[in-house]
């Protein structure tokens, strides 16, 4: 009893680090950090962007909505002693933006800008909007910005003057449904051209009434709708003639489209959703891809995180692996003083009526966790499902999208067809990455039959694909664990 007393102290003890006589650790999280909003009216805390800069930690946070009250939120920094500052120029809203602009030195985080010596100015003109992504501008890289605000605005702001323009209302540009919430979640410009999302999914979109969600592009002249299927997140570096890559979901499973700059076109891969709970407009804030080590990125797609390549070769996605299944919410994360920082959003006991949204979650608050990127190899271990197909229309002999299949241990499919007679389904695997389908198995479905497949155990090639040898509607579900 005494060994085990003594094993289970120490265990304790090692999540419980005493940093200096004032701040204490507790497997990573600092409690003196955390960031509150007021009870009344009870709104979010949301930790909405990340940023190192003049040798600090700048934070910026959320609130649910521009109505809310949110005393204890705005523009943070943490210095070297992790010491934590509200500044004075900080503004309550809804902001999850953050860009550097390299030409003139400057960190846009929130409504704000900051220089190298760590002085704020405040833009007037986008502090009334709730901000989701700031993006470099197409035709004059070193003087302006434009900013994505939620509700679909698309507005252009000069870096000195802070002269702020309404450009668009992406929700007519885009040919939104009438009715449909808006949720402009991010934006990158890369190639030439400015891509957004929208995220908005709810009960209409599941039963297939409309669709809400969008990805879309801008060339500096024209609009044009790349998928009405709901997206969360746009991201490129800005070297190694790097892809644009944009995550997103639809019924069948987490969604990664890719832009080829070689080819100038876009294609499609299918990841699984290590959980099902992100499938709502709200309930994905606001999953990013972040480099979190020199020229090495992280992807978190719908509650799993990936380690995701900067480059492609001959147009193949080779770097791209599960790293961790979570329930988190991380709105941003960074990398700073050599280690890995994710914000978080840990309560959202939001009143927008009579009757209280969330009446068992208390104060609204959001922490930080500080550790080392290895870390996450000891969260859950990746697991996921999702398909190529949901009761989707198949046509003859055409391919499904590409579903990710490496690096998940136990893996199995799922079949059936809606069709009165036999349909072959042939089952393709890309082992080595490079783009290259091989037929694995070929398996006959009977009508009203439901096929299950095990795969070998050891069994991995890096992506799988279905075709059917007739139309039809037709389900082919993944499982891994």
């Amino acid at each position: 009893m005494m060994k085990k007393a003594l094993i289970l102290f120490l265990l304790f003890t090692a999540c419980i680090c005493p940093v200096d006589a004032q701040h204490t650790s507790i497997s990573g999280v600092f409690p003196h950090l955390t960031m509150v909003a007021e009870q009344s009216p009870r709104t979010e805390a949301g930790t909405g962007a990340l940023f190192p800069w003049a040798n600090r930690l700048w934070i910026v946070t959320y609130v649910a909505h521009l109505d809310r009250s949110g005393a204890g939120t705005g523009l943070y920094e943490i210095n070297e002693k992790m010491e934590i500052r509200k500044r004075p120029e900080s503004v309550v809203g809804t902001y999850a933006n953050r860009l550097l602009h390299g030409e003139t030195n400057q960190l846009i985080i929130g409504p704000h800008i900051i220089d190298v010596n760590g002085n704020v100015r405040t833009i007037d003109g986008v502090k009334g909007h709730r901000l989701a992504a700031t993006l470099t501008h197409l035709a004059d890289p070193a003087n302006k910005v434009y900013f994505l605000a939620m509700e679909g605005e698309f507005f252009e702001v000069d870096v000195n003057t802070l002269e702020t323009k309404l450009l668009f209302n992406l929700m007519d540009e885009l040919k939104e449904p009438k009715g449909s919430k808006p949720h402009f979640k991010s934006g990158f410009t890369r190639h030439g051209r400015v891509v957004v999302c929208n995220n908005s999914y709810t009960t209409p979109d599941y039963n297939r009434e409309w669709s809400a969600g969008r990805l879309a592009e801008w060339d500096g002249k024209t609009w044009t709708i790349l998928e009405e299927k709901p997206f969360t997140e746009v991201w490129s570096s800005s070297s190694f003639g790097a892809p644009v890559l944009a995550t997103g979901w639809d019924n069948s499973s987490a969604i990664l489209k890719v832009f080829l700059p070689k080819t100038k076109e876009w294609i499609t891969c299918r990841l699984p959703k290590s959980s099902r709970s992100y499938d709502e407009t709200s309930n994905t804030e606001w999953l990013r891809i972040r480099e979190v080590e020199t020229e090495r990125a992280l992807m978190d797609c719908h509650g799993m995180f990936y380690e995701i390549g900067f480059h492609l070769y001959d147009d193949q996605l080779w770097a791209i692996k599960p790293v961790c299944s979570h329930l988190r919410v991380i709105p941003d994360f960074c990398s700073w003083r050599g280690m890995l920082v994710l914000g978080g959003n840990q309560a959202t006991p939001m009143k927008f009526g009579p009757a209280d949204g969330n009446p068992l979650a208390g104060q609204p608050q959001a922490g930080l966790w500080f550790g080392k990127t290895d870390d996450l190899w000891a969260w859950g271990k990746p697991s996921g499902e999702g398909g190529v197909w949901y009761n989707d229309n198949v046509k003859a002999n055409q391919p499904s999208d590409p579903y990710l299949m490496y690096g998940f241990d136990r893996k199995s499919l799922h079949i059936w067809h809606d069709q009165p007679t036999d349909v072959v389904f042939n089952i393709e695997v890309d082992v080595a990455g490079n783009g290259e389908f091989r037929s694995y198995a070929k398996k006959t479905v009977k009508p009203g039959e439901y096929m299950h497949h095990e795969f070998p155990s050891g069994f991995s090639a890096r992506w799988v694909r279905i075709t059917a040898n007739k139309n039809g509607k037709a389900t082919a579900w993944f499982i891994y664990n």
